[in-house]
C-alpha cells in the first residue's frame, strides 16, 4: 500500500505567536484568540459546513518550526530529572512531526475559522479538521500514567502595572506577545536553565527570563505564584547607539521603547 502524501488544507493565520517559545504546552492553559484561513479552491467552504455548531475542534497540524530530528526518550518540562519515552509524551520533537490539539471554535466566515484558546503558531500548517465530541473523545477518569504521579504545573501569573503596561506597548508597537510569553515560560513550566535563558538576581527570589532581545524580570512567592515585576530592553546603551549592528532588525524598536519611559 502506498502511502498518500499530505499537503496542508490552510495555515495559522493570527494570534498564536511566532518563536516555539510562545506556543502553550497545551490548549488548555492558552488565553488568546485566532483565525485559521483554508486554502481557495478546494471547496473547502462546502466541506465547513454544519461545523459551526460545535464548540470545540480538533485540528491535526505539522510542527512546522521543532528544528527537525528526534530522541525515542525525552525530558518533559516538568522540572523532572527523569526521560519518559517519547511516544508517553506531547513532545513536538517526533518521528513523524504531526500535533493534535482540541480549540475551541468561535465561528466559521467562509473559509476562516475564529479559534479561542490554542497551542499552534502563527504559519503552522493545518493538515486536516474534526469535530470534538464530548460522548466519544472525554474520558476525564481514564489513568494518565506517569503524568498521575507528577505535579501538573499550571500557576498564576499576575504582572506589575507598569510591567503589563510595557508588555503592551511592545505588542501595540510590532513587538512579541512578551504577556504571552511569561505566562507560557513561567506559569505552565517549572523554570529550568537548561531549558530557559534564566539569570538568578541579587533580590531573593527575583529572577530574569531572556526571551530573545528583551528580559523579563520576575519573581516567585511563598504560594508559588509568579509576579512579573518588569519587561526591559536586553540591549545596552552601546548596543543602541545609532550605526551599532542589528541584526535582528528591532533596535529601532528598544530606542523608542527606552525614549517611551522617559516620557
Amino acid at each position: 500500500m502506498s502511502l498518500q502524501k499530505l499537503e496542508p488544507i490552510g495555515f495559522v493565520k493570527s494570534g498564536g505567536g511566532n518563536y516555539p517559545q510562545e506556543a502553550p504546552r497545551q490548549a488548555v492553559f492558552a488565553r488568546n484568540s485566532g483565525v485559521i484561513e483554508l486554502l481557495p479552491g478546494h471547496g473547502y467552504e462546502q466541506a465547513l459546513e454544519d461545523l459551526g455548531g460545535f464548540e470545540r475542534i480538533w485540528l491535526i497540524f505539522l510542527f512546522d518550526r521543532n528544528g527537525g530530528g528526534w530522541k525515542p526518550k525525552v525530558r518533559p518540562p516538568d522540572g523532572s530529572v527523569h526521560k519518559r519515552g517519547v511516544f508517553a509524551t506531547r513532545s513536538p520533537h517526533r518521528p513523524n512531526p504531526l500535533g493534535i490539539s482540541a480549540v475551541e471554535l468561535d465561528r466559521i466566515e467562509g473559509r476562516k475559522l475564529f479559534i479561542r484558546n490554542f497551542d499552534l503558531l502563527d504559519g503552522t500548517p493545518i493538515l486536516d479538521i474534526k469535530p470534538y465530541i464530548p460522548a466519544a473523545d472525554a474520558f476525564p477518569n481514564a489513568r494518565a500514567g506517569w503524568r498521575d504521579e507528577n505535579d501538573q504545573t499550571c500557576r498564576p501569573v499576575a504582572f506589575s502595572p507598569e510591567a503589563a503596561a510595557d508588555a503592551a506597548w511592545i505588542r501595540a508597537h510590532g513587538g512579541p506577545d512578551l504577556e504571552n510569553t511569561a505566562r507560557v515560560q513561567l506559569g505552565t513550566r517549572r523554570p529550568d536553565a537548561r531549558r530557559q535563558r534564566l539569570t538568578d538576581l541579587p533580590d531573593p527570589d527575583h529572577h530574569l527570563l531572556a526571551f530573545r532581545t528583551w528580559r523579563i524580570e520576575f519573581q516567585t512567592t511563598g504560594d508559588d505564584a509568579v509576579q512579573v515585576i518588569a519587561i526591559t530592553s536586553g540591549y545596552t546603551d552601546e548596543e543602541l547607539i545609532p550605526d551599532a549592528p542589528d541584526p535582528y532588525r528591532d533596535k529601532e524598536l528598544h530606542r523608542n521603547f527606552r525614549l517611551s519611559k522617559t516620557r
